[in-house]
């Protein structure tokens, strides 16, 4: 009867001193209870003021005792922690216990994002599940991860959660390790293509919507890297995408989607010129129509020298169309096709059709300046056919003038055809002099100026 008595009494005292004395990993509290508690808050200071002082190594006890016994009581634990385990991987000459910090620094990043909502409680702005993520991936990549299949799948998931929000280290260092991760695995080739079109466009997001110079910058190199990293690829070839997508458009045909992404892929990066894209926008357009699928199909007309059908379809894109701007160029692509054919009053309305919708491009203007140049002739008269360079001058003065992009080019052509226009004495004789005006006709049909 004493015995158990004893043996009663014995574990209510346990109990009475477990009641004071709990971690907070043991009860879910911030910092514990009891001498815990007062354990975890002198823990704290201590490693806080080692944290300040740089003095990693001497922070790393009380830090890790906070880390492992109260895992929710400040943000600060994994941030500093992250510092902490950083300058040791950097510093251990011995592998295994290097490894062992390395280990110890992904548990970090680990149990924050376990513990992320209730530590989002003692902040005044959220961190994200994807921002936390991006750290990891970008510790794992930068101090010591080998399996760069891992850091390809950590930066993705990281990118495809915080979209624009995603930093710029994790955009560019995604791109890094696909480019890694495509050097040993082949079959990954089409996949690095989509990764880097979607890693370029959350880039241009990000950088579109950055409002701080700094940011700006920052995600201006990151960009560049992008493009970097997929140009010296290897990959972003014409002939590369021709035999990738190739197999596949023959296996899709019916596969909506599948088709529009082979047709955005090579118009992006300019292949226009390959069957796949032909095959992909011809099945695409069969099933759908759209300005895209109607430009395809015109180019491979175009590439088999059927004009008509060319025109076709390239009609059936501007009628699609809806962006004024987009329009615009392809009634400036048929311009220049019909002009490459000698079409020239025809090449001149589509010409003068995208500048009514953009009026900002000078291209037009220097293509139906060329066209006058081609046909300078509509008179018996040589003086009167050579003042059509009046109007040539005319079409590339207000070509730079609506678009200085294009001012160099125009200044060269004013330089070759000025030499074209008729001398004074030419003139004298049919009863015109310099300020006079002057009908150029023709299919041409403009009035123009004698300077």
């Amino acid at each position: 009867m004493k015995m158990k008595m004893v043996t009663a009494l014995f574990v209510l005292s346990l109990s009475a001193t477990a009641s004071f004395a709990q971690t907070g990993a043991s009860d879910g509290s911030r910092f514990g209870h009891g001498q815990d508690s007062l354990n975890c808050l002198k823990n704290i200071s201590i490693y806080s003021e080692y944290v300040k002082t740089n003095n990693f190594k001497d922070a790393y006890p009380a830090w890790k005792s906070v880390f492992t016994e109260a895992p929710i009581a400040q943000v600060s634990t994994y941030t500093n922690g992250a510092k902490i385990l950083r300058w040791f991987i950097a510093n251990e000459k011995d592998a295994a216990k290097q490894k062992e910090y390395f280990n110890e620094l992904m548990k970090v990043y680990d149990q924050r994002i376990q513990y992320l909502d209730e530590l989002n409680k003692l902040v005044k702005k959220d961190v994200t599940k994807g921002s936390v993520i991006g750290m990891k991936a970008h510790d794992y990549f930068t101090m010591g991860g080998q399996d760069m299949n891992e850091a390809y799948k950590m930066f993705k998931e990281a990118i495809e959660l915080e979209q624009a929000n995603a930093d710029y280290f994790v955009l560019q260092e995604f791109m890094d390790a696909a480019a890694r991760k495509m050097k040993g695995d082949e079959s990954y080739k089409e996949q690095f293509i989509q990764d880097y079109l979607m890693a370029s466009g959350v880039a241009d997001a990000a950088y579109n919507a950055a409002t701080k110079e700094k940011e700006k910058g920052l995600l201006k190199v990151a960009k560049d890297n992008i493009d970097a990293f997929f140009i010296n690829s290897g990959v972003a070839t014409c002939d590369n995408l021709q035999a990738i997508y190739a197999p596949k458009v023959e296996q899709n045909k019916t596969n909506l989607n599948y088709l529009k992404q082979v047709i955005s892929v090579m118009q992006l990066l300019g292949c226009t010129e390959e069957e796949a894209y032909f095959a992909a926008s011809e099945a695409a357009h069969a099933i759908e129509p759209t300005p895209a699928t109607a430009l395809g199909c015109g180019y491979m007309y175009y590439k088999k020298g059927d004009m008509d059908k060319c025109i076709e379809y390239f009609d059936q894109a501007i009628e699609l169309e809806t962006d004024p701007i987009k329009k615009a160029d392809y009634n400036y692509k048929v311009a220049a096709i019909l002009y490459s054919k000698k079409q020239l009053s025809k090449a001149k309305q589509y010409a003068l059709k995208s500048i009514s919708l953009d009026g900002n491009n000078g291209k037009p203007y220097i293509l139906i300046a060329n066209m006058y140049a081609t046909s300078p002739n509509w008179s018996d008269e040589a003086a009167l056919n050579k003042c059509t360079y009046f109007a040539v001058i005319d079409k590339l003065q207000r070509a730079k003038s609506v678009d200085p992009s294009v001012a160099e080019e125009a200044n060269k052509l004013i330089g070759t055809y000025s030499g074209h226009t008729p001398k004074d004495s030419d003139l004298f004789f049919l009863g015109l002099k310099k300020g006079d005006s002057v009908t150029i006709g023709g299919w041409i049909g403009e009035t123009t100026t004698i300077r």
